[in-house]
């Protein structure tokens, strides 16, 4: 006889944020030993929570002995696998899992899984909202919100829909969607991935690598890196392409002025004109979500009405305010240059452009068309602007530094036209100026405000 079968299994979890703390409430609910540990200062508010669930926790350092004993350890998604703890947690055969994985061994839900590099966060929320509206007892995590495995522990519900980032995915073993969205892939954080962008593609498939003949994969069918990785990796779930150029026979495409959905000869047409979110990549991010509603019986009425009355995603190309008929536009999210390409190509008359941050190692040379169609002026709001003033310097005669937010948004002003927009879409983090791409936002917003 086993004599250890009293004792507890061990549960570590290092990083202690939304992510760290919902897999702790959840470990403990599942009765597991759990020890909770950060190398920062954990936050006021996740600290009240560990000491009501009475979890024992350290920050400011991790003690290994009291690691190295664990069963099983979930990770944050921000610290990378290179790490030394990490190496020698995976030397002693410790698995070393992503609170997605851990927490999805506890609930029976349908989850709809949601991936790429840009476009998840607006796919997820319609996504939700549709299904919501629909009647379904549906979920939203991931990225968004609360964590997951807090609303396992808390909240069950029958559906779920996850945002999914690479890193995210990097920790999964089991863990398998029936219903994946690959939104695009474009060169995003490709220093976590040996600069090499196929390690990153791979991460992003890994959303299906556990799917079986009856789960659903959701792609961009006109993203050429997305279609010839499928050609050399096949997947074994049903592909629903969706696509702008091309007819599909399952899944979705658009023709003239409409979306077409087809799913087993059964068809859903809708407008593209009614669409409360404007610019083709919207329309992709509503095939994807529709494709899904479609799946899982919603009704074609609610999927319309819904894809009419949803106006997205705060920070992503946000209408602010009009201002003696400027539009003030807050694209904070755009934190790489495939964003600020959608928001651009969003803009139908002349821009002024707030750009700049930390740089990714961004190519701009993507954006040269759109910048001369329909950018007059660009304002540069960086610690370090060289590579946007070299980047657009020939094209654009007007590039101005700034070194505040008021004082971007009041230089844009003096040069904004009637009928013209100012347009903050950085490409870039935020990390040289702000404390991230919400606060960014939230100061432009308020900038625009006190004009």
């Amino acid at each position: 006889m086993n004599h250890n079968s009293k004792i507890k299994k061990r549960l570590v979890v290092l990083g202690a944020g939304e992510s760290g703390v919902g897999t702790a409430i959840l470990g403990k609910k599942e009765g597991f030993d759990v020890f909770v540990s950060d190398k920062g200062v954990i936050a006021n508010n996740y600290k009240e929570v560990l000491k009501n669930f009475e979890i024992e926790w350290e920050e400011q350092g991790h003690t290994e002995n009291k690691i190295l004993n664990a069963n099983i350890v979930m990770k944050s998604p921000g610290i990378p696998d290179k790490v030394t703890l990490i190496e020698k947690l995976h030397v002693k055969g410790i698995p070393v899992l992503s609170e997605i994985e851990f927490a999805a061994k506890y609930t029976d839900a349908q989850i709809v899984g949601i991936t790429g590099s840009n476009g998840k966060t607006t796919t997820t929320m319609l996504t939700h909202y549709v299904l919501k509206q629909g009647g379904l007892q549906v979920n939203m995590a991931g990225n968004i919100g609360d964590s997951f495995a807090k609303q396992v522990a808390e909240k069950d519900a029958p559906f779920y829909v996850l945002e999914l980032s690479s890193f995210q995915l990097d920790g999964i073993e089991d863990f398998t969607p029936h219903i994946a969205i690959l939104t695009n892939i474009t060169p995003d954080h490709l220093d976590r991935y040996e600069y090499k962008i196929e390690n990153y593609i791979a991460s992003k498939f890994r959303i299906a690598m556990n799917q079986k003949e009856e789960d659903y994969f959701i792609y961009d069918a006109d993203d050429k890196m997305i279609v010839e990785y499928l050609v050399k990796h096949p997947i074994r779930s049903r592909l629903l392409p969706f696509s702008l150029t091309k007819k599909v026979e399952n899944g979705a495409y658009v023709e003239g002025e409409n979306i077409i959905i087809t799913i087993d000869n059964n068809k859903i047409i809708m407008s593209t004109t009614n669409l409360a979110l404007k610019g083709n990549h919207n329309v992709k991010n509503a095939m994807a979500a529709s494709t899904v509603s479609q799946l899982l019986k919603i009704r074609k009425a609610t999927i319309r009405e819904c894809l009419e009355n949803f106006h997205g995603v705060e920070h992503r190309l946000e209408n602010v305010l009009k201002i003696n008929n400027v539009q003030y536009i807050n694209d904070s999210k755009a934190t790489n240059v495939n964003a600020t390409f959608y928001a651009l190509d969003a803009m139908k008359s002349a821009t002024v452009w707030i750009v700049g941050g930390v740089d990714k190692g961004n190519d701009y040379t993507e954006l040269y068309p759109l910048v001369n169609e329909k950018v007059k002026a660009i304002i540069c709001l960086g610690v370090d602007n060289s590579k946007i003033i070299n980047a657009f310097g020939n094209c654009i005669d007007y590039i101005v530094e700034t070194q505040s937010m008021k004082e971007a948004v009041e230089m844009a002003y003096k040069i904004a036209d009637r009928n013209e927009n100012v347009l903050l879409s950085p490409a870039c983090a935020s990390f040289d100026l702000f404390k991230n791409y919400e606060e960014r936002g939230r100061q432009f917003k308020e900038a625009v405000r006190e004009l």
